[in-house]
């Protein structure tokens, strides 16, 4: 894979929470899911603030009046400045899925032992040829692909099992 950049390790980011990170100009807001990581651009596509400072929240559905439930939990971030509400698994919007989306990246994790550039940083290095490896070593890398579209949410979940 091209474009891929180490921004942290996994153990960095505990389960349930995000981290923002400078990639090339970019702002991207890396979420921890229990699917696996995402990663969003942080620009809502409304005005632009930064949507990953946002709150992290769920689904609320209703099958009666009144009678509230709440889905997918720490799956959805709310624009902290109008409210519009994102999957972080996919980008779309709630409100209107087929039109209004933010900005989605590959996510996959490498083992720590992979080489290592010189260069490395704390911003993330652009790692050429990075291939996808199992998450189930302890301090892997998160890496974040820019070059490429991030697989769907059925593909994002098989994705992170395996790597």
């Amino acid at each position: 894979m091209s474009g891929g950049h180490r921004v942290f390790r996994a153990s960095e980011v505990p389960l349930g929470s995000s981290r923002i990170v400078d990639i090339d100009g970019r702002s991207i807001g890396v979420f921890h899911l229990p699917t696996g990581f995402y990663a969003l651009l942080n620009r809502c596509p409304h005005r632009g603030a930064p949507l990953c400072l946002g709150d992290v929240t769920g689904l609320v559905t209703a099958e009666r009046p009144q009678e509230f439930g709440l889905e997918r939990k720490g799956e959805i971030v709310r624009c902290p400045w109008h409210g519009w509400e994102f999957d972080i698994t996919t980008g779309r919007s709630v409100f209107n899925p087929h039109k209004v989306r933010t900005r989605t990246y590959p996510v996959t994790t490498e083992p720590a032992s992979a080489e290592v550039p010189e260069n490395a940083g704390a911003t993330g290095i652009n790692a050429e040829g990075v291939e996808s490896f199992p998450t189930t070593v302890e301090d892997d890398w998160v890496v974040v692909h820019l070059g490429r579209t991030a697989p769907t949410r059925a593909a994002a979940g098989a994705a992170s099992s395996a790597g």
